[in-house]
């Protein structure tokens, strides 16, 4: 696969911008009147949007000669690409998640060597130490818990590993590197089906096909204890640029302080879909740590934001377009 690009110079280079987040930043992007590129490694017809009034280009970011590519002539990029799913795929993809390192490192290098002006890498609450997450009733996580370092195997590893090489990339080359640790973020225009979806996602369609069904039992996987706080997109996206535009340089949480069960957030979607199942806890399925929140008192401190989406909110906006999804597929 060869990267091919027009020689337009650009604001705004989203290296993932096929993938669900990148497809909705670079929307915002453009709606701002901004030039962006968006460059996926998936077939164009496999991206989650595609905006025709962006530079869409394929390419696989983890190989130097087209990192460079990519980012020659872009004024700034945000680093979204990434090997990654929910925590099923997670949990069974160590390896390929790591690799993600490949990509990780040809981007900072290509950034370099054509002077970007500033550079955004998503971070992951997955590089938060495994011994601070082990209970429901979590006490958030602030920054500092990231050490010392016990992050999420894998995939948290290849996230605190970069972040690192964001910050020395800072210090000893001077690119103006930002990076915040997203926690759990969803939205339509997403993964709801595969195996790469996470819980919101995965949650709303099993719902959806209770409905259309009317079957109405759902497996759930562990005990529906484990808890988690979660982002809806829009938020994401105004945040990434937010940091980005800052001249806060250490990474900062990026999420939703509102903690709920899984089992909660399934009650959520009953609620908005109205109808109520029976559960089975499947205890031997990929779960992730038993609880994990995002401390937002850093980035109350340093930007005054809090998410303005409430999860119920965000939720029934996600559920109405995996519902639509999941009739479509049911013919």
């Amino acid at each position: 696969m060869e990267l091919q690009l027009n020689s337009a110079d650009v604001d705004v280079l989203v290296a993932g911008g096929g993938g669900f987040i990148g497809g909705h930043l670079v929307a915002d992007l453009l709606a701002q009147g901004k030039t962006v590129r968006a460059v996926d490694v998936k077939p164009v017809e496999e991206w989650y949007q595609v905006h025709p009034d962006a530079q869409n280009s394929i390419g696989d970011l983890s190989k130097l000669d087209q990192a460079e590519t990519a980012t020659k002539g872009a004024r700034e990029v945000y680093m979204l690409a990434a090997d990654m799913g929910g925590m099923g795929f997670i949990e069974n993809n160590k390896a390929l998640c790591m690799l993600t390192v490949l990509t990780s490192t040809h981007m900072l290098e290509a950034a370099r060597k054509y002077d970007v002006e500033r550079y955004f890498y998503s971070s992951s609450a997955c590089v938060y130490a495994a011994d601070k997450q082990t209970n429901t009733d979590i006490t958030a996580l602030k920054e500092s818990d990231a050490y010392p370092a016990m992050p999420e195997d894998g995939y948290g590893w290849e996230k605190l590993f970069t972040e690192r090489m964001c910050r020395h990339f800072h210090e000893d080359f001077g690119l103006e590197t930002r990076v915040a640790r997203y926690h759990n973020v969803y939205g339509p225009e997403g993964t709801w089906t595969g195996g790469r979806e996470k819980a919101p996602a995965a949650v709303c369609r099993k719902i959806a096909e209770a409905v259309i069904s009317g079957d109405h039992h759902l497996d759930i996987w562990g005990d529906g204890e484990q808890t988690r706080s979660f982002m809806y997109v829009d938020d994401c996206v105004k945040g990434s640029q937010m940091i980005l535009g800052s001249d806060h340089l250490d990474p900062i949480n990026l999420g939703s302080a509102e903690l709920v069960s899984i089992n909660q957030l399934y009650s959520i979607v009953e609620e908005i879909a109205g109808i109520k199942c029976t559960r089975s806890y499947q205890l031997d399925a990929p779960q992730g740590v038993r609880g994990r929140n995002s401390d937002n008192t850093e980035i109350q401190r340093v930007f005054g934001w809090e998410p303005s989406i409430a999860l119920s909110d965000g939720m029934a906006q996600t559920y109405e377009w995996v519902f639509d999804q999941v009739k479509r597929s049911h013919g």
